[in-house]
């Protein structure tokens, strides 16, 4: 990881960010993006794509990241954005965000996934970064602990849909608590045509985050 990034840099490139987003495939909640910048040659061992890493170590890292990185932010974007907008565009937009509000300015934005976002800063789209770079995964571990953070907040307010154990996402419990008690007001409902439909297809992280009990 620390290689991957090491090769981006040049006599133009001196900082490296990398951002990343939580939240593509649940049914309820935010998407949340985080973006990290780091001094050259950082590295912080164990980081990794925050699917691979248990919650505990996730909150492990999360202070590290913070303490080592030059600058940090994060963004969501509600579940209205996303039923307004589709969760493609929602989810670069909160990347988008994220960039914007760096304190210090990167060289080059590396982002997780096969798009771009439109910026005057040059960008690089990195397919399974949150896997390759270190500035990447780094920031789908602050964008993952902090969604999942908030999730468990609204279960407060929610209990029926047991959001502080599946965060959102369309495990058999939360589906049945939507059959039975109906939506509430964070739910995605472009999302919940399709699940309540048998149209929907879940996304990988979504797949990664079932292997989880969810008690």
């Amino acid at each position: 990881m620390r290689k991957f990034d090491k090769s981006f840099y040049s006599d133009s490139v001196k900082l490296i960010a990398g951002t990343d987003e939580a939240g593509r495939g649940p049914l309820a909640g935010p998407v949340v993006a985080a973006a990290v910048v780091f001094p050259p040659d950082t590295y912080i061992r164990g980081v990794r794509d925050s699917k691979q890493l248990t919650k505990e170590e996730r909150e492990k890292f999360y202070p590290k990241i913070i303490s080592k990185c030059l600058s940090y932010s994060v963004c969501a974007v509600s579940h209205g954005t996303i039923d307004k907008i589709n969760i493609l565009q929602a989810s670069l937009l909160a990347m988008t965000n994220c960039i914007d509000r760096l304190l210090v300015k990167p060289d080059l934005i590396l982002i997780d996934g096969n798009k771009c976002f439109p910026y005057s800063i040059p960008t690089r789209a990195i397919i399974h970064g949150d896997d390759k770079s270190f500035a990447i995964a780094a920031a789908s571990i602050i964008a993952k602990v902090t969604r999942d953070r908030i999730m468990e907040r609204l279960s407060v307010r929610y209990p029926m849909y047991l959001w502080d154990r599946n965060k959102g996402y369309a495990t058999r419990k939360h589906i049945a608590a939507i059959k039975e008690h109906g939506s509430c007001c964070l739910h995605r409902q472009t999302f919940l045509r399709k699940i309540l439909s048998g149209e929907y297809e879940p996304e990988f992280e979504f797949e990664m985050e079932m292997v989880e009990p969810e008690e």
